[in-house]
C-alpha cells in the first residue's frame, strides 16, 4: 500500500433516488477522487447540501455510493467497522447510561473484560478532561462536556480512523475554540487519521493539514490545499498573516461555491 493511500476515494458518487413517483433523482456527489495518507487531518469544507456528510457517511459505511470504491489500507469498504469512528454534531450519547458506561460501551460489544473496559475508559476520560464525572448521566453535562464524552467513546475504541462531521457545530464560540484545541492535541499525541467536515473555515484551517473544499452540489472536490502550520500547533497561529491569507483564499473559494448552490435554488 502507498503511504498516501492510506485511505483511498475512487471515482466515488452518489445518486439519490426521487421519494415521489415520477421524480427527478438528486446527484449529491459527483465522480470523487481523494488520497488521505496515514496520520492525516483532513478538514472539508463547502456550501451545504454540498456532500460532505454523503462522503463521509460513505467513507464511514453508513451509506452506500452509487458508483466508485473506497478502500482503506488497501481493503475495500463495505458497511460500518470499528476501524472507523464516528463522531456526529449531535452528541449521540446513551442517555441512560452513566459516562463511563458511554465510553465504555463499545470495548463490552467487543467483549473485552470489565476491568480492562475501565482502565481504557478512564484513560480516555483524563485525554478530554472529564475525570470525575464518571458517573454523571448525559443530561448532567454540558454541550461541550456531552462532545468530549462523545470523543473519548469513539478513540476507546482504537479506531485506525476518526469520521467527524461537524462535531462543535452545536457549541458556543468560547467552548467550541477550546474543543479545537483539545482534539487537536489529542490527534497530536495519537496520530489518528481524521476527516473533519465544518462549515467554518478558521477552523478548517486551524485544525487541518490539509484542507479540501467541496463545489455546490452535485459536490465534487474543487480545491486540495495543504496548510503551512507546524505541530504543536498553538491558537496564537490564527492572528499570524499566513494563516489569514489561507482564510482569505478559502472563503473566496467557499463563497464561490455558496452563491452557486443559492443561484441554483433561485
Amino acid at each position: 500500500m502507498n503511504a498516501a493511500n492510506f485511505l483511498s476515494v475512487r471515482g466515488v458518487s452518489r445518486t439519490f433516488a426521487s421519494t415521489t413517483p415520477g421524480g427527478t433523482a438528486t446527484v449529491a456527489l459527483q465522480a470523487t477522487d481523494l488520497a488521505v495518507a496515514e496520520n492525516d487531518f483532513i478538514t472539508i469544507l463547502g456550501p451545504s447540501g454540498c456532500g460532505k456528510s454523503t462522503l463521509l457517511r460513505i467513507v464511514a459505511g453508513l451509506d452506500t455510493q452509487t458508483a466508485g470504491e473506497v478502500l482503506l489500507e488497501g481493503q475495500k469498504i463495505t458497511g460500518p467497522g470499528a476501524e472507523r469512528g464516528m463522531v456526529f454534531q449531535s452528541y449521540t450519547l446513551f442517555p441512560w447510561l452513566t459516562v463511563i458506561d458511554n465510553v465504555c460501551f463499545g470495548l463490552r460489544e467487543r467483549g473485552l473484560p470489565r476491568a480492562q473496559q475501565l482502565e481504557t475508559a478512564n484513560a480516555f476520560l483524563d485525554k478530554v478532561g472529564l475525570r470525575g464525572f464518571e458517573n454523571h448521566f448525559p443530561k448532567q453535562l454540558s454541550g461541550g462536556m456531552q462532545q468530549r464524552v462523545a470523543i473519548a467513546r469513539a478513540l476507546a475504541n482504537d479506531p485506525r480512523m476518526l469520521l467527524m462531521d461537524e462535531p462543535f457545530g452545536a457549541l458556543d464560540h468560547q467552548t467550541r475554540e477550546l474543543m479545537q484545541e483539545l482534539l487537536l492535541g489529542i490527534w497530536e499525541a495519537e496520530k489518528k487519521t481524521v476527516l473533519f467536515v465544518t462549515h467554518d473555515i478558521d477552523e478548517a484551517v486551524f485544525m487541518g493539514s490539509r484542507v479540501v473544499v467541496m463545489s455546490a452540489r452535485p459536490g465534487r472536490i474543487k480545491l486540495d490545499l495543504p496548510v503551512p502550520f507546524a505541530h504543536p500547533r498553538h491558537y496564537s497561529v490564527k492572528t499570524s498573516a499566513a494563516f489569514m491569507q489561507l482564510k482569505a483564499e478559502l472563503t473566496e473559494q467557499v463563497r464561490v461555491e455558496v452563491r452557486a448552490a443559492q443561484d441554483a435554488t433561485a
